[in-house]
């Protein structure tokens, strides 16, 4: 990256002011190589370049920090209805286990290139890729640009039903330690490449399918590399069950006993936990997480669609934790994570329109993401903060009229109002279209349409009831026929 200079001048720029996020009307921002050095009214010095984003808004890249690029383009037309009542309706154990069976390397690259641009149309421009194996993901980081910390999933056992209404669990202690050993020697080796765009996160997949053992020694290469961990936990009701009966208290409670907890962990999900309305346990474990300083990976639309959410995102917040938005599964949209977030948020609360605010959820997305992954230089338009940026129309039927953009964005924009999105300096989205994608759009579709339809005529092979694809997601309407 060079140093050649580059100023904006835009309408409305929402800009960190060192304590939190401000509406600057008619001002500049002014980037040199990847980092922004100036933020204000007006500039006096020279630059090289200029970007006029009169009408438009201009606001931090969001961070997407619960995200499963590898497969969650094949969520689509599978998992919307959700899984089988006898198991809450949970999708993780008929639906995506024998899916991830089905799936390869191929699958998932094809999957990771068609993430890479859906994640940007929403200006998304750091995210969390809990995934299985690097594979192409440097050289898609170099052709698209996006900032990702690569968080391999890793466990001690994996689950099955053996009954369609219990949850087993297939332990296999000793290939999770070697497989966390692989995974910190490979983050060791590649974080921070790629112009610093790709780091490493470590990424134990679920409270319930990880030992001790194996969390501890998660903590000490963490400690170690200076990473982050990311941990699925409370995402289910038989998850919760299960742990009661095995270590006698809720998951939280038990990681908060072993030691696991601090504020480098964020906590993907925590909906079914003790002290909510989701559970009869009695543990307070909203207030274990606030003490704990670990983060919560909210992600509204996975279990939205079910008819479930946090017990609410505001008393989350009230309690003091760190709260930040992913999208997890399909459409992988953080406005649209943003705007979830905070409708559910209101009708959690008993229909009260003043719960979440968008100030609230856009604040999770950007500074609250950014805290999560210990960078002070992301999720903020200052100087010395990394030139991740996106313009929005400010002019369109979506924007139109404009008074306050933070109100618009969470709840009127879509991903057409993202014009420019800007990672590092570099200008990845130009004119609504994405550059590394070129005019490849189709090609991309293509290929992920090829894996899905292979997914779903091979659904049978691995269900436990030899179920098709039809079975397990019925269509919306019966084929036509004369």
């Amino acid at each position: 990256m060079t140093d050649r200079t580059t100023r904006i001048r835009a309408s409305h720029i929402i800009a960190f002011d060192g304590a939190q996020h401000r509406h600057l009307r008619d001002g500049e921002i002014v980037i040199r190589g990847e980092d922004i050095v100036y933020v204000g009214r007006r500039f006096e010095g020279e630059v090289d370049a200029e970007i006029d984003a009169s009408g438009r808004v201009v606001t931090p890249g969001f961070i997407n920090t619960h995200a499963h690029m590898a497969g969650s383009p094949l969520d689509r037309s599978f998992v919307e209805g959700g899984g089988p009542p006898e198991l809450g309706y949970d999708t993780l154990i008929d639906y995506l286990m024998p899916r991830h069976a089905l799936l390869g390397p191929d699958a998932d690259a094809a999957c990771l290139e068609y993430s890479f641009a859906e994640v940007l149309r929403s200006g998304a421009t750091t995210c969390i890729e809990m995934g299985g194996e690097l594979g192409n993901l440097p050289e898609l980081v170099a052709t698209y640009g996006n900032r990702i910390y690569y968080a391999p999933l890793y466990n001690s056992a994996a689950w099955y039903s053996p009954d369609g209404r219990t949850v087993a669990y297939d332990w296999h202690e000793q290939r999770g330690l070697d497989r966390l050993e692989e995974i910190a020697a490979e983050i060791e080796a590649h974080d921070g490449s790629c112009a610093g765009l790709l780091r490493g996160l470590l990424a134990p997949a679920q409270a319930d399918t990880c030992t001790e053992e194996l969390l501890l020694k998660t903590r000490e290469h963490a400690a170690r590399l200076g990473v982050p961990i990311t941990l699925h936990v409370a995402q289910a009701p038989w998850e919760i069950d299960n742990m009661v009966e095995r270590v006698g208290t809720t998951p939280v409670a038990w990681l908060r006993e072993i030691g696991f907890l601090d504020d480098t962990v964020i906590l993907g999900h925590a909906i079914f936990l003790g002290g909510t309305r989701w559970t009869d346990r009695p543990e307070d474990d909203i207030g274990i997480i606030a003490a704990s300083g670990a983060s919560v990976g909210h992600a509204a639309w996975v279990f939205g669609r079910d008819g479930m959410g946090l017990d609410s995102f505001r008393r989350y917040q009230h309690a003091g934790i760190n709260m930040t938005l992913g999208t997890d599964t399909s459409p992988q949209n953080m406005i649209q994570a943003m705007r979830l977030a905070a409708i559910y948020s209101r009708a959690m609360e008993g229909g009260n329109p003043r719960a979440t605010s968008a100030a609230d959820v856009f604040n999770a997305a950007t500074l609250g993401g950014a805290a999560a992954l210990g960078r002070d230089d992301l999720g903020r338009i200052a100087p010395g903060a990394k030139a991740d940026l996106v313009i929005f129309s400010g002019t369109s039927f979506n924007m139109t009229p404009l008074r306050d953009p933070i109100q618009n964005i969470v709840f009127s924009a879509e991903t057409e109002d993202v014009e420019t999105v800007i990672i590092n300096g570099r200008t990845v989205v130009e004119d609504g279209l994405v550059v590394g994608l070129g005019d490849r759009a189709e090609e991309v579709g293509a290929r992920v349409q090829r894996v899905a339809e292979s997914m779903w005529s091979g659904m049978a092979t691995v269900d436990r009831e030899a179920r098709t694809i039809d079975d397990l997601a019925p269509p919306s309407f019966r084929p036509w026929e004369e």
